[in-house]
């Protein structure tokens, strides 16, 4: 297996005793514990044997033959063939064997020393230094005795989380977390962070003010240093602990069975309160300079007087700035309490690549190499044909007057393991799809809703989601200026969903303020709804006021983030297919049978006289909402695929 140094110096290697060939470096990989994708692509040491090193014929790779309908389709799966290994939040992938490797499979490997003095550098930095080289700490933990642990606490474990970070200066890393799971904390320990469709408006936003730029900030072990008035307490296995950490502090005395126990003084990963307890620190630090969160946007900033907004996620900025004197003015707040890194061009955040064309007021955002790297993790296989569908198509019964479900699934239930499986998929794509290729929500809202009864046919389901992944392994979404207004199509589809549910689906985009909302220019999706109803529908009537009743819940607090980044909304247009839907919410239809709508969704009633909502009728052609609320053919996702994931 590679450095992440060899990596960096020749990303496309050419020897038959390589596995794979690098397409290219690629990122650091995220911290763990947050919700950002992953979008590492690195190399590192394997277990007890190096097989890598033995000539073996698979280990030369073959570019398999496709049956696609496109050159550029050949070249999107002729790179997913041959992926680098990827980090984990707290293991490694061996790129040979797939499997996730933690430290104390590492150590034994050939990249040990380099494990080794990772894990010592992080301990001398949580205790009071290690050596000459770091000759003080942080005093983050102590070395005790057992009998030094007051009764009734509970002792929790370290967990030791290693990853590979080739663009920063110590590229094997192991960091000491606490298990938190074991612990028992008597206050709050939630924290507020931004979700993605504020960070999509805040984007928005940067384009559609007048010299307004994007820049990323991070804060440097943010975690850590953070006092607390409350002790805890973990163990570690003397074994794990590198020799000249158990020389230094004399931990052979310390130890009792095997273990080395340790007082938590300061705050650091791991702990259940250590990111609110931080988060409380930043807050009240960045209070003196005039900062503060937004009211009811969570984690959206805004400066009392100056024109700067940024979102926080953990520990990472993303700060829209007019000028470079306000730029300053909070980068230096945070550079007064803590050790920043910032990055000017703004082109990565919560694992989303930004490529931002400021003459012409545009950014694409993206996550290369991510379905790569999923495949990998789920040794799945290439497809041998090009998949357009993400999930299986029901073709209807054309001239028959009824058209029936699909029959009841009694396929051979899921084993322990392959609902495992399942969960990781639908976990992991979901966040893919939110933040890029919102073309897989209906076939993960499927799966989601399976997924704990799943059977084969889920399976197969699985199957052919990642085989479309593989197919589109490169969604972008891409945003222009705009007036900042926000619109929404919303639709829905009638008994789409098992056990007689239907489908509600909204796309929500930032477009103009004008009296035609049906006229305006489309955007990109800051936001897409793909839902099951919960309750059973009477007609496909109460189906669409029912999808205008949830878009409409969904939309408040998008209109709310509008306003606190200072953009004042007007009544928000909702294109709708149905024209009963329509008469329902303007109140403007004479209601008999339909009385019996859920009284739930005569909240888009009241709204709509309220002015917030103005609910208009266009065909189901135009209507953006449509292609979230049911299952298509292959063939109308290739046509419609364009309109949704933007092509360079």
């Amino acid at each position: 297996m590679r450095t992440a140094t060899d990596q960096l110096r020749d990303p496309h290697p050419r020897s038959a005793l390589t596995l794979h060939q690098y397409t290219h470096p690629g990122l650091g990989v995220a911290d763990g514990g947050r919700q950002d994708a992953i979008h590492a692509r690195t190399a590192a040491g394997g277990g007890d044997q190096t097989p890598y090193l033995i000539p073996h014929p698979l280990h030369v790779p073959k570019t398999p033959r496709y049956l696609l309908r496109s050159r550029a389709q050949q070249a999107n799966l002729a790179t997913i063939s041959y992926l680098p290994p990827l980090a984990q939040a707290n293991t490694v992938l061996n790129e040979l064997t797939g499997h996730l490797e933690e430290y104390r499979h590492l150590i034994r490997g050939p990249a040990r020393t380099l494990w080794i003095k990772s894990l010592s550098n992080d301990l001398g930095r949580l205790a009071q230094g290690v050596g000459t080289r770091m000759p003080t700490g942080t005093n983050t933990i102590f070395f005790i005795r057992p009998s030094a642990i007051p009764t009734g606490r509970k002792v929790t474990y370290a967990r030791l989380v290693a990853t590979i970070r080739p663009t920063k200066s110590e590229t094997h890393r192991v960091r000491v977390t606490a298990g938190g799971d074991k612990l028992d904390y008597p206050g709050n320990t939630s924290t507020d962070t931004a979700s993605l469709t504020t960070l999509k408006i805040l984007l928005n936003s940067v384009l559609s003010t007048k010299g307004a730029t994007f820049i990323t900030a991070d804060i440097k072990d943010f975690y850590y240093n953070t006092p607390m008035a409350r002790y805890e307490y973990m163990r570690m296995q003397l074994s794990l602990i590198p020799d000249e950490i158990i020389a230094q502090y004399d931990l052979q005395q310390l130890a009792k069975d095997g273990w080395v126990y340790i007082e938590i003084r300061k705050g650091m990963p791991g702990l259940k309160q250590a990111g609110k307890i931080a988060n409380e620190r930043l807050t009240n630090h960045l209070k003196k300079y005039g900062y503060a969160p937004a009211p009811r946007t969570p984690a959206l900033w805004r400066h009392s007087t100056r024109p700067i907004v940024f979102t926080l996620v953990v520990d990472d900025f993303g700060i829209k700035i007019t000028n470079q004197q306000n730029a300053d003015h909070l980068l230096n707040a945070l550079r007064d309490l803590y050790t920043i890194s910032v990055d000017w061009a703004g082109g990565l955040y919560c694992g989303l690549t930004l490529q931002w064309d400021y003459l012409n007021r545009l950014v694409d955002i993206s996550m290369p190499g991510y379905i790569k790297q999923a495949l990998h993790r789920f040794k799945h296989p290439l497809p041998t044909k090009a998949e357009d569908a993400p999930h299986k198509w029901n073709q209807p019964i054309y001239g028959a007057k009824q058209q029936f479900a699909p029959d009841v699934d009694f396929s051979p239930a899921l084993s322990p393991s392959d609902t495992t499986h399942v969960q990781q998929v639908v976990g992991t794509l979901l966040y893919y799809a939110l933040a890029v290729d919102n073309t897989m929500l209906v076939a993960l809202g499927d799966l989601a809703s399976a997924q704990t009864k799943g059977t084969s046919a889920t399976l197969d389901a699985i199957t052919q989601l990642l085989n479309y992944a593989a197919t589109h392994p490169n969604a972008t979404v891409r945003y222009h200026s705009s007036d900042m207004v926000l619109h929404i199509h919303s639709d829905a589809s009638y008994l789409s969903a098992p056990k007689a549910r239907s489908r509600a689906g909204g796309q929500y985009f930032l477009s103009s303020n004008t009296t035609d909302p049906a006229n305006c220019r489309p955007n990109g999706p800051i936001h897409v709804l793909s839902k099951i109803l919960r309750n059973v529908m009477g007609s496909a009537a109460e189906a669409e006021i029912g999808a205008t009743y949830v878009n409409g819940q969904e939309a408040m607090p998008i209109r709310t983030a509008l306003e606190e980044m200072h953009h004042p909304q007007p009544p928000t247009p909702m294109q709708v297919d149905n024209t009963t839907a329509v008469g329902f919410a303007n109140d403007t239809i004479k209601q008999k049978r339909s009385k019996a709508i859920d009284m739930r969704f005569y909240w888009i009633q009241d709204r709509t006289k309220q002015g917030q909502f103005i609910i208009y009728w266009r065909p189901g052609a135009q209507n953006l909402g449509d292609y979230h609320t049911k299952h298509h053919s292959p063939a109308h996702h290739r046509l419609i695929r364009p309109t949704y994931s933007h092509s360079a």
